[in-house]
């Protein structure tokens, strides 16, 4: 019998960089956590090189790399190697009251707009055109950009009943700026909302370079130890897509981390159902675990100081960590929000540095045991206002994310879960798992692949059914071009919302399609 594979799962967090190595039973062989780098790739090779040294002669075995990544959120919160977009918005004259980009940060417009442009276009939400859509105009733009155009943003009124217009621009930018210039549409990234959705859509355009970047750092990771698997990247709900998939999407890996820390918990706790905290150096993330996946946020999610309607976990982050900065104003305790996040085992007190953290506090009160406890042993009445503080934060953060009453288990993972008590308000139980440390990347290891139709359905003459089974059948195939395995792929999640006071019957229908791996 062949020996089973192994896959590495990779986790870049804003301290700390985490790798796990699974077999094909989902048994640890090893993991790794080291410290996250400026560029964060250098993070990603010590990470990869340790977990590598650790399975030795077995790393031969290792076919699936998977990584869940800040690139994309960095780059967007710092302005920095972004791609110049242009967006056509398919829509006048019914959107000239709004124009493009109307309500972006100043700054974030001037790193990414290469231009704007409202075409006449668009559907009804029945599918039919608000006018005939003019590529002429579209030409003559095209024809007239200059040098310093990476992308072209495309946004259609109602893309998500009717792809057809983004579909034909599409294809007349491909054939008149070449194959260099990437091309996203928004119905392939948002869903119904032309703004948030056309947001999306620029931001996704614009993190391209990026993904290439990321991807390409890497395959030359992995090329130095002469493996050449299978890669994917984690995306948002908590599942996977395939290489080619990023390069053309790399928008959907923003919300990856915190949904990677909700999967492991999952997996090592065997939980379908609880609240998650990911407590880490620098902040906390709170979310639901809902039949096993991450619960996704029902309202619209701002990245960057921009309003998207992409698909995000539905989380609440807290400015809390094992980094975080313990004050004293005129004799009143505070914690954070600053942090001195990566550089916590040079700054904090237990490691001979001169800064008091909630790392110092959590060892001072016995809660947890790194560095030198004997240096803060003698301030445990000074850092227990903090360790109060921080606890009273935590347990209103669990309360945001809770829509039931009562008591609600906690899971607790990350490397900063030892500052969590074992006792918190609106808590049955606090739960830590083995390998808690390490719960991200497990649970980019363990991710399948899955695909997601979020849009408007016309009942025909098959009636609602037909309508359902439509959206069921795009989710599958969807999830296929993402990597999943063809043939294996299950319907997780069904939700219709009739639309009321329409003179023609029409339903929201979101359909989600999970799956296992396609063969390396």
């Amino acid at each position: 019998m062949p020996a089973p594979e192994v896959r590495i799962g990779l986790d870049v967090g804003g301290t700390n960089t985490d790798a796990v190595a699974l077999d094909s039973n989902d048994v640890l062989l090893a993991k790794a956590k080291v410290t996250t780098t400026a560029d964060v790739t250098g993070g990603i090779r010590a990470a990869l090189a340790s977990v590598l040294a650790d399975l030795g002669p077995e790393r031969s075995r290792v076919t699936h790399v998977m990584l869940g990544t800040t690139h994309a959120t960095n780059a967007i919160l710092e302005r920095r190697g972004l791609d110049r977009v242009v967006l056509i918005r398919i829509g006048g004259p019914a959107t000239h009251a709004i124009r493009p980009l109307f309500a972006w940060p100043q700054d974030l417009r001037e790193a990414v707009s290469a231009g704007e442009l409202i075409v006449e276009g668009g559907s009804e939400f029945d599918g039919r055109e608000i006018m005939p859509l003019d590529l002429e105009t579209v030409r003559r733009f095209l024809g007239g950009l200059g040098a310093g155009v990476d992308g072209v943003a495309i946004a259609s009124v109602f893309a998500p009943v009717s792809a057809e217009h983004e579909l034909r621009v599409g294809e007349l930018v491909r054939a008149q700026l070449g194959d260099s210039v990437n091309v996203s549409l928004s119905h392939e990234i948002g869903t119904v909302g032309l703004l948030e959705r056309e947001n999306a859509t620029v931001l996704n355009a614009a993190l391209v370079g990026v993904a290439r970047t990321v991807a390409g750092a890497l395959a030359a990771a992995l090329e130095e130890h002469g493996l050449r698997p299978q890669t994917f990247f984690a995306q948002n709900d908590g599942t996977l897509m395939a290489l080619d998939f990023v390069l053309h999407h790399p928008v959907l890996t923003i919300g990856s981390g915190p949904a990677n820390s909700i999967r492991g918990a999952a997996y090592l706790t065997g939980a379908g159902d609880a609240i998650v905290a990911d407590v880490g150096g620098t902040s906390t993330d709170i979310g639901v675990l809902a039949n096993g996946f991450p619960r996704e946020s029902t309202t619209p999610a701002e990245i960057g100081g921009v309003r998207t309607n992409f698909r995000m976990p539905d989380l609440v982050a807290i400015a809390l960590g094992g980094g975080s900065v313990v004050h004293d104003r005129d004799g009143v305790v505070a914690v954070g929000p600053d942090s001195v996040g990566h550089r916590l085992t040079e700054r904090a007190l237990v490691f001979g540095g001169d800064v008091a953290t909630l790392t110092d506090a959590a060892c001072a009160a016995g809660r947890a045991r790194v560095g030198d406890p004997t240096i803060v042993a003698a301030q445990r009445a000074t850092f227990e206002p903090a360790l109060e503080a921080a606890d009273a934060i935590l347990a209103d953060a669990i309360d945001r994310v809770k829509l039931v009453r009562g008591a609600q288990p906690l899971v607790v993972v990350g490397g900063g879960s030892v500052l969590v008590p074992d006792e918190l308000p609106g808590v049955s139980e606090v739960q830590r798992p083995e390998h808690f440390d390490v719960a991200n990347a497990i649970g980019a290891a363990i991710a399948s692949v899955s695909g997601q139709v979020d849009r408007i359905f016309h009942p025909g003459s098959g009636g609602r059914q037909a309508a359902i089974d439509e959206a069921c059948d795009e989710a599958r195939r969807q999830a296929e071009r993402a990597g999943a395995s063809p043939g294996q792929t299950e319907i997780v999640e069904v939700e219709e919302i009739p639309l009321a006071y329409l003179t023609n019957p029409a339903s929201r229908i979101r359909v989600k399609a999970v799956g296992p791996l396609g063969a390396f």
